[in-house]
């Protein structure tokens, strides 16, 4: 069992404190430890109207970024010390930025404006601006629906800034290793990290030079495809054979030569499906946009 300072038993003491001090239904109460662990707080206050943190010392600008990723009108309800004993304190996110946390403690965070449907194809206009190039929010959704990713997944991503953030999110105890060959792509994905608040995503540069040895083992992979492609997935099988792939293309040459491809590495195709998407913009006319190709592969010893 992962060790945590939060006991049940200290859990238990710190829900019945806030059940008596505070407006809350423990039935609708979503609990997020971030003591040590990679945890996203940011995208879990968003989603949730209540959310009971425990954290240790050392994050002295969390109220701060919650302000900054447009959560300053959530009400934090908390007291001084470790304890779940003494006065309860009540106060805006807005009012507490200058605040960081220096005790191990529990506080509760209520979001009245929490965005409690489940999002999967986010707005491109959320984004970070910067170099990358999003895709639509039609065909992240596509994406992400035939990743499939469960909460503990490891996930390695290629050249996929916004696939990455939202794997992240879907991931949340899990990690993301996305890949960013580009200098300024690196910028972009970085800024996005921080615009939302994700703990669980590493940024390389590469996969040479053994980068994913002290890495958490990906479960899955989603690659950009590009002339790469062929030592990108040997680096991936090296550290998992039983890897699956999603590859994303809009080239032809390397659609035709990714049966080879496949083959030479030990890989079958499980599926192939070709993502075509039109909107009609403001002056009444189609507007078409990139229409990709996504493999899913496997192991053949799968």
């Amino acid at each position: 069992m992962e060790q945590t300072m939060f006991t049940n038993e200290v859990i238990l003491s710190w829900l019945q404190y806030f059940s008596r001090n505070a407006p809350i239904n423990l039935a609708k109460l979503k609990m997020l430890d971030i003591t040590g662990k990679n945890k996203n707080l940011i995208p879990t206050v968003m989603s949730n109207r209540a959310v009971l943190v425990f954290t240790d010392a050392g994050h002295p600008d969390i109220f701060y970024d919650m302000w900054n990723a447009e959560l300053g009108d959530c009400d934090i309800w908390y007291n001084e010390g470790s304890d779940p004993t003494g006065e309860i304190k009540h106060d805006k996110v807005s009012d507490m930025i200058d605040r960081g946390i220096n005790a191990s403690a529990a506080m509760l965070i209520m979001n009245p404006n929490a965005a409690t449907n489940y999002q999967i194809g986010m707005e491109n206009s959320r984004f970070s601006c910067g170099s990358a190039q999003y895709v639509c929010r039609e065909v992240r959704a596509i994406i992400m629906s035939k990743l499939n990713l469960r909460d503990q997944d490891n996930i390695c991503i290629i050249s996929g800034e916004s696939i990455a953030v939202e794997s992240a999110m879907i991931a949340a105890e899990g990690s993301v290793i996305a890949v960013e060959y580009d200098r300024r792509d690196q910028v972009t994905m970085k800024c996005n990290v921080d615009k939302f608040g994700l703990n669980n995503v590493i940024i390389v540069d590469s996969l040479e030079n053994g980068v994913l040895s002290g890495l958490p083992v990906p479960d899955i992979a989603f690659i950009v495809a590009s002339p790469r492609i062929d030592s990108e997935i040997k680096s991936l099988l090296a550290v998992n054979p039983h890897m699956d792939f999603v590859i994303y293309t809009l080239d032809f040459e390397i659609l035709t030569s990714l049966p080879k491809l496949l083959k030479e590495n030990d890989l079958v195709r499980t599926e192939a499906i070709h993502i075509e998407v039109s909107r009609v913009n403001s002056k009444k006319m189609v507007e078409p946009f990139p229409a990709p190709w996504l493999i899913s592969a496997r192991s053949v010893k799968d």
